[in-house]
Formats: C-alpha cells, sequence, structure tokens
C-alpha cells in the first residue's frame, strides 16, 4: 500500500503538534531544502554529486553510519563539495524501538564513522557547533520521548513537508510531479540516494531542478532554515 497522498495531511498534523522539530522553513522566502535519505552510496550518490554540481544546488545528506564505513570516499566527495551532512542513524532501526542507551550510541556510532570517513578529529578540527547536530529519524518515525532524548543529547530532529514516497519506485515522472505539486516556500523535500529509491535519484533531481529554478526557488542547506526558526 503506497501512502504517498497521505503525507501532506500528516505534515499539517505533526508540524503543530511538534514544533521543536524542523518540519520547514519560512514561507516568506522563496528557499526550499533537498534532502537525501539512508546514504552514501557509491554509484547513486556519485551520480546525484554530479547533477548537484550541474546546477550548483547545495543538498542536506542524512547518512546511515554503516555506508559511511563502507563508502568512505564517497562520503568525503560529499562532504568537500559544500553539502549538509545529518545524522540516520548507524544503521536502518526505528528510534522508538531502542533503549536510551541504544539510542545514543546508535548516533554516536553514527556521527563517529562520518569523522572517521572525512579524516576530522572530534576534539581538535575547527567546525560549526551544529556540526552533525541534525538527526531525521529512519522512517520518520519518532515519540515524545525520543525528541526529548535527542534535545538532551543536544541533537536536532529534522522532519519533512514533502515526501513524494521514491522508495517505493514509482518513476522518475511520477515522483517529479508529486513534488511540484505540493512545494512551496520553505519545503523539506525528502528523496533517497541509499538502495530504496536511490537508482532513480539522479534522474529525479535532473528533472526536478530546472523547472524549481525556473519557479525562483532557491536551493539551500538545512542550517539556513533553523535561522530563519530560531532567529
Amino acid at each position: 500500500m503506497h501512502f504517498a497522498p497521505v503525507y501532506p495531511w500528516l505534515y499539517q498534523i505533526l508540524k503543530p503538534t511538534f514544533p521543536s522539530c524542523l518540519w520547514s522553513g519560512s514561507q516568506a522566502s522563496n528557499t526550499i531544502a533537498l534532502t537525501f535519505d539512508d546514504g552514501p552510496h557509491p554509484n547513486y550518490t556519485q551520480k546525484l554529486l554530479e547533477v548537484l554540481a550541474k546546477y550548483s544546488v547545495q543538498g542536506n545528506f542524512f547518512w546511515l553510519g554503516r555506508c559511511v564505513e563502507r563508502y568512505q570516499q564517497t562520503a568525503r566527495e560529499v562532504y568537500q563539495q559544500g553539502h549538509w551532512l545529518g545524522l540516520h542513524g548507524y544503521t536502518h532501526q526505528s528510534f522508538p524501538t531502542l533503549s536510551r542507551e541504544e539510542l545514543h550510541k546508535n548516533l554516536q556510532e553514527n556521527q563517529n564513522a562520518i569523522f572517521t570517513a572525512l579524516e576530522l578529529d572530534k576534539k581538535t578540527s575547527i567546525l560549526p557547533t551544529s556540526f552533525l547536530r541534525d538527526v531525521r529519524p529512519p522512517n520518520g518515525l519518532f515519540t515524545p520521548r525520543t525528541l526529548q532524548l535527542l534535545q538532551q543529547w543536544n541533537y536536532r530532529p529534522v522532519m519533512w513537508s514533502v515526501v513524494p514516497e521514491d522508495w517505493v519506485a514509482p518513476g522518475v515522472n511520477t515522483v517529479v510531479q508529486r513534488v511540484l505539486k505540493q512545494v512551496r516556500n520553505g519545503s523539506v523535500i525528502v528523496l533517497h540516494d541509499g538502495n530504496l529509491g536511490g537508482e532513480d535519484v539522479s534522474r529525479i533531481v535532473a528533472e526536478l531542478v530546472p523547472p524549481l529554478l525556473d519557479q525562483g526557488y532557491q536551493f539551500v542547506s538545512l542550517e539556513q532554515f533553523w535561522q530563519q526558526k530560531l532567529g
């Protein structure tokens, strides 16, 4: 069963219910954020990077620690090209199923895998305080307790406003049309560059970006959306 028609309604309900999460940017600004979950992948992410570079588009990547460990070179290329990085867990386990200790370890291992791949030292690297603090729960599943723990550990929960359900591979055109129909100022668009959905992601973005640019949208990092939210 596909749930693509349900996500816009869920967004309207969940955003005011859980205001501590980042669901979208400012409606007063023509900025949008392209986000990618479940990577990095040695083929899908590489092809995606080529499209993003072609259009000078900022991307936001929520990585699985295990994938980062396997494909460190790809992770470094994403970082070196200036894209924003976030955490998606060490493995794709739903956060509500984990104990407090398991969740904390999961996120630390996720973060450590990225620091290692990027050849950064946690203690000595000069990085923004927000570096690797954005967390998107796998499958978008969380509870109030999950959010409480994330905030207690100084992580920032990031959700979504446009979910075209690309992971079920409905076809490039279907995904593109779903996004174009739903996109608004401040939209946070969820796509995937991992094993599920990643095969089409570069073609989706290649077809999606030109009409969005023509409509006057600017692609930004989630850090800019946090500044809009907190500023």
